[in-house]
């Protein structure tokens, strides 16, 4: 990892130009105040990921089933293999599969090799793009979209949660498209399946649309992880207990 990676997205550093070096007229060069800034930073605290994920890692994630252990294989192995792996990948599931747990895993892996990582919830990202068109706010649409379509590995997490309206999915189309274009890799997931025996069940092509869908395919091998909700049966087995 480079000193300017160090600097957060859009904040390169106006003494040293991310060179880590700062020249001091007639003593010749020393290093940046920037460095010793950012020196004992941890860099995974620029990732953005929840205080409630934390704590996962590929070493505490429980595979109850052959989807989640292929599950925790593909992404252990992306993990490994990255930048020589240039697909992201889509993780498809229904809620309480681990899906996230393994999303967050990958970032830390990545993270501890030096790439620069970013984690958004995607509803919470919308939001923050909406909050930039009020006037009383500070940030702008450009600041906070930047760090997404820059980042090397981007997690977008809970893909077509959010109501699919005209201006949803022209946001996720410009994100997606942009980040297809500058070959930029990006981790989905999402609870909504490709098929469905249900036809009142919607499904990934209903929330993002056909073209969206048609792009990920190209951009992201998807994994589909199956499984009871690990949150339903951890809360079970906490009420059996004596005491609980």
């Amino acid at each position: 990892m480079t000193v300017a990676d160090e600097q957060p997205a859009g904040e390169l550093c106006e003494v040293c130009f991310g060179t880590g070096m700062e020249i001091v007229a007639g003593k010749g060069a020393r290093p940046c105040k920037c460095q010793k800034t950012g020196r004992h930073t941890d860099p995974f605290e620029k990732v953005r990921v929840p205080r409630r994920y934390s704590r996962c890692h590929f070493s505490n994630y429980t595979a109850q089933n052959e989807s989640q252990k292929l599950a925790l294989l593909f992404a252990s192995n992306f993990t490994n293999e990255y930048p020589a792996e240039d697909r992201g990948l889509l993780l498809s599931g229904p809620v309480g599969v681990g899906k996230t747990h393994l999303a967050v895993s990958i970032l830390k892996g990545l993270t501890e090799r030096g790439f620069s990582c970013l984690f958004y919830e995607f509803g919470s990202l919308l939001k923050e793009i909406q909050d930039s068109y009020n006037p009383r706010t500070q940030a702008s649409e450009l600041a906070v979209l930047a760090p997404v379509l820059n980042a090397e590995v981007l997690v977008l997490d809970e893909l077509g949660a959010s109501k699919p309206t005209d201006w949803v999915r022209d946001t996720m189309a410009y994100i997606i498209n942009t980040r297809y274009n500058d070959a930029r890799v990006t981790i989905f997931t999402t609870n909504y399946p490709d098929r469905t025996s249900n036809e009142r069940e919607e499904t990934l092509e209903d929330r993002i649309g056909v073209r969206l869908r048609s792009r990920l395919y190209e951009m992201c091998r998807t994994i589909e992880i199956e499984g009871a909700d690990f949150r339903k049966t951890l809360q079970s087995g906490r009420n059996a207990r004596p005491g609980f």
